[in-house]
């Protein structure tokens, strides 16, 4: 049986293409503009809902509120007390300890003896000393004896040149009477008249030898006087380096640090205690470097202590900076407290300048770690707090001046921020 084909149905003749709405169209691209800006919107709420910024334990950090009030421009430093005029005992000479008369803590008076020590050198050197000028002496002695010898040698001497001239003048003298008379010749005056020339010539030349070796002579004298002086300053000092070896007291006080044992040796120019003044006390208070600039000598302070208050001055500021701090030296104005002992440890405070009205923050860490220039703000719902910059003024020990940056009521963290590292943002936790 023969099969007739048939072409195959399908359903093309049926897809008429139909137009498109435009409101369909419209709608698609608002569907594909919508989808971004959802998803962007979704990012941002869930942005917003995760943590940001360094997560911190609140009951770690200090909190407290900017608030408006006076600020005392005043600081209290820590001071010890220590005696106002101290005197340094250096050994003079070097020497083996021999004996002890004194003891650390012990009043002394001018002069008292306080140690002896011992130098067979020293000793050795005095004798030597004395020995040389006992000789330069017995040289002076025996010179002064000679230069008397000579001395009356020469006068012995003169007195018969003299004694000669006066007999050659009275000769001639005669013989010149007797020339004009007739009784001598001319040559026998000639021989007279010679024999006085020749003495007078022979007593000047005497007197100037005698005024020559008499004037090399007290050089010699003076020379060798002086040479005696020399020894003896010499025998004088050397004489002293042995006193030194007892060693007193140079002034009144409280001998302080002296340990000396018998035995010791000690060296020269060691240190070896001092004498302190214990009627009077000065204060040495370390003060933190960011005062530097604001304490001066003539700075005035105060002490209290058993409710009575002592004025003080700033005498000497040491600005050498050690550890974070200097040195100030204080004095009291008038009177001080009636039981002070040396090393005893004082508040004492300090007026920088006057008092004024200013907005506050409690004195803390933050100041120095912000340097000042920013701090951690806490937002009104407390839970987190930004960095922000700020201007800080003066500082007391327990106020900081705000001047800008801050208003009244604002709350800032106070404590220290070196554990925040540069983060900007603290997540605060409970």
């Amino acid at each position: 049986m023969d099969h007739i084909s048939h072409p195959a149905v399908t359903g093309v003749a049926m897809d008429t293409p139909l137009p498109q709405r435009p409101g369909l169209r419209a709608a698609r691209f608002a569907l594909l503009l919508a989808l971004p800006l959802a998803g962007c919107l979704v990012a941002w709420l869930l942005w917003q809902l995760l943590p940001r910024g360094l997560e911190v334990e609140t009951r770690d950090v200090r909190i407290a509120s900017v608030a408006a009030g006076v600020f005392r421009d005043e600081i209290v430093v820590r001071a010890l007390a220590e005696p106002l005029n101290s005197i340094m005992l250096d050994a003079v000479e070097s020497g083996r300890v021999e004996e002890v008369f004194a003891r650390d803590g012990q009043a002394v008076k001018k002069g008292d003896l306080l140690f002896r020590l011992s130098n067979p050198q020293r000793n050795l050197d005095l004798l030597a000393r004395q020995a040389e000028h006992a000789q330069q002496i017995s040289n002076l002695a025996n010179l002064q004896v000679a230069q008397e010898a000579v001395r009356l040698d020469y006068g012995r001497r003169l007195s018969e040149l003299t004694f000669a001239l006066t007999q050659a003048e009275k000769q001639y003298a005669r013989s010149s009477q007797l020339a004009g008379k007739g009784f001598i010749s001319a040559v026998a005056l000639e021989e007279s008249h010679d024999k006085l020339t020749q003495a007078r010539h022979l007593l000047a030349q005497e007197q100037r030898g005698i005024d020559l070796e008499q004037s090399v002579r007290r050089r010699a004298l003076t020379q060798m006087e002086g040479a005696i002086d020399g020894l003896a300053s010499g025998l004088a000092l050397v004489g002293a380096t042995v006193d030194a070896l007892a060693v007193r007291a140079p002034s009144a006080g409280v001998l302080t640090d002296f340990r000396l044992l018998v035995g010791q040796a000690v060296r020269q120019d060691q240190a070896i205690g001092r004498i302190d003044d214990p009627n009077r006390f000065k204060l040495r208070a370390q003060v933190d470097e960011f005062y530097l600039s604001r304490i001066a000598p003539g700075r005035q302070g105060r002490l209290v202590q058993d409710g009575q208050s002592w004025p003080l001055e700033v005498l000497t500021v040491y600005p050498q900076i050690k550890e974070g701090r200097f040195t100030a030296e204080l004095a009291f104005v008038r009177g001080q407290p009636a039981v002070i002992s040396p090393g005893q440890g004082m508040d004492v405070q300090l007026t920088l300048g006057q008092s004024a009205k200013a907005l506050l923050l409690p004195n803390g860490a933050f100041a120095n770690d912000g340097g000042g220039a920013w701090v951690f703000v806490v937002a009104p719902d407390g839970g987190h707090a930004e960095r922000r910059a700020v201007r800080l003024g003066r500082r007391s020990n327990t106020q900081v001046e705000v001047l800008a940056g801050l208003a009244a009521g604002e709350q800032v963290i106070v404590s220290g921020y070196d554990a925040f590292g540069k983060t900007e943002r603290l997540r605060l936790t409970h």
